[in-house]
């Protein structure tokens, strides 16, 4: 080994103790001591691993960051089928100041050929960034010309890729809690979101409220607070006959 390689591999005891020192200080002292072409080029590799690995933590920390700040997003819009969700300006709306405060950002890449391909692309001003891919056919329902078949299975496809890659939960409802930036999640114990939204579909098919079978369950002591969202999983059964019980209004 030489002397400028042995010079770069040392590190002062004292030093160690007290600052970290990081593959791009390594670099620097490498050049500074004259080291050969070899070793710099090793330290920058080093380097660039490192830098990619740290980006990678910064991006991890803030979307989970971002994530919690993220409030559940009232379905806004109802489709074809009579289904309510949220539209993608409902989403933006609401996520994107707040990936913005944690210094994330999206943007879409699409393609298409016999199919609509649209990639999601999550970035960290760090600069790590990753994606995911959804693919599907021109939406030719609703007598819808061929540009209009392409457009809506774009912003589908859009409006989902983001949701899947943010991990987004869709409230059905805001149960009169509009406007609340901060719902309280549900509570210990309750039913799932999936059954939520199964006694939400009963209830509309029945014509009936979910404000008013709330007030209803909580009558009957099946429900604590004015919200489907916490009734008790045990109860779930009870409320699914209930609701079947009822007569359409």
């Amino acid at each position: 080994m030489s002397d400028a390689m042995k010079r770069v591999s040392i590190i002062p005891q004292e030093e160690t103790a007290l600052v970290p020192v990081t593959p791009m200080d390594m670099l620097n002292r490498a050049v500074a001591s004259g080291a050969d072409i070899a070793m710099i080029e090793k330290l920058m590799g080093l380097h660039e691993r490192w830098d990619a690995n740290q980006a990678r933590k910064a991006f991890d920390e803030a979307v989970s960051a971002a994530k919690k700040d993220i409030p559940p997003i009232t379905r806004n819009a109802t489709g074809h089928n009579s289904k309510k969700y949220a539209d993608f300006a409902a989403i933006a709306k609401v996520v994107d100041p707040i990936l913005g405060e944690h210094g994330l950002s999206y943007r879409f890449r699409t393609s298409q050929g016999d199919r609509i391909s649209v990639t999601c692309i999550l970035s960290h001003k760090a600069g790590h960034s990753e994606e995911t891919t959804l693919v599907g056919p021109p939406d030719a329902t609703g007598n819808k010309n061929a540009i209009q078949a392409i457009g809506s299975t774009l912003t589908y496809l859009q409006r989902y890729s983001l949701v899947q890659m943010l991990g987004l939960a869709a409230a059905a409802d805001d149960d009169g809690r509009a406007g609340d930036a901060n719902p309280a999640p549900a509570l210990p114990g309750s039913i799932t979101l999936e059954q939520a939204d199964q006694l939400r579909d009963l209830l509309e098919a029945k014509g009936a409220s979910s404000k008013a079978f709330a007030g209803w369950a909580k009558q009957k002591q099946l429900l604590k607070t004015d919200r489907i969202d916490d009734i008790p999983a045990e109860h779930f059964a009870a409320c699914v006959e209930a609701i079947k019980g009822f007569k359409k209004a």
